[in-house]
């Protein structure tokens, strides 16, 4: 793991990054060589309105999609050179992801939610799963939830879940899609602080948010407009 100037350990480096998308109308080029370090354990918000290319660039991080041009390093691995196989192994053990919608399955309690992850990876001893489970409801705070079915919970509760799962494998990465979007302002403040406090103990957060109460919240932002970077405030660029 590259190390700064001032001693931070950059946990993600992206380098010289252009997606683009072929569509019916011809190609779209959602992000346009993007370079920028994001340090160990720091909260990362990244701002723009719908369209400027915040999601593309979350779905690139995880791994979930690839970039057209340009190279993406996350812990000392360089995504481009995974196959997809590897890549999908490596993204369930480093990489948790809130999304906007939840997308909890609708037909297992919160903690078989949270405990899927684990079964997948297989991470931790099967014995141990569900009890780590448990510990990571209460962190969100709603261990009392975790026997109901997702469609019972209020949407707060439903982020809280979500965000457990993503934690369930302990990655050093978490990623969040608009996570605020669908929340009143008091949870959606409590989700924000929960994110803090997970930068606080070690993780590396992005946000991509669109609410600037939040974003001017961050020691760290970058600002998309039109798949460009248009402004970094405490994130420098790879040279």
């Amino acid at each position: 793991m590259e190390t700064g100037n001032h001693g931070e350990q950059y946990m993600i480096e992206i380098e010289g990054v252009t997606k683009s998308f072929r569509l019916p109308a011809g190609e779209f080029t959602a992000l346009k060589d993007i370079s920028i370090k994001i340090p160990k354990a720091s909260l990362l918000a990244l701002t723009g309105k719908s369209g400027s290319g915040k999601s593309t660039l979350l779905n690139l991080i995880a791994g979930i999609d690839r970039a057209t041009r340009g190279s993406i390093t996350v812990a000392d691995v360089s995504l481009e050179r995974l196959s997809e196989t590897r890549l999908a192994a490596w993204r369930g053990k480093n990489v948790g992801f809130v999304f906007q919608f939840f997308q909890l399955l609708p037909t297992l309690t919160v903690l078989e939610n949270v405990m899927l992850p684990m079964d997948f990876c297989n991470t931790f001893p099967s014995p141990d799963r569900r009890l780590r489970a448990i510990s990571l409801l209460e962190r969100v705070g709603i261990a009392d939830q975790a026997a109901k079915l997702p469609a019972t919970l209020s949407g707060g509760q439903q982020q809280r879940a979500a965000l457990a799962r993503a934690l369930a494998n302990d990655p050093p990465v978490i990623l969040a899609d608009e996570p605020t979007g669908n929340l009143d302002t008091a949870t959606a403040n409590a989700m924000f602080e929960l994110f803090e406090g997970l930068s606080d103990s070690g993780k590396t957060v992005v946000i991509a948010t669109h609410e600037t109460d939040f974003s001017n919240r961050a020691e760290r932002r970058i600002t998309l407009s039109d798949g460009l970077m248009i402004e970094r405030i405490g994130i420098p660029a790879l040279k």
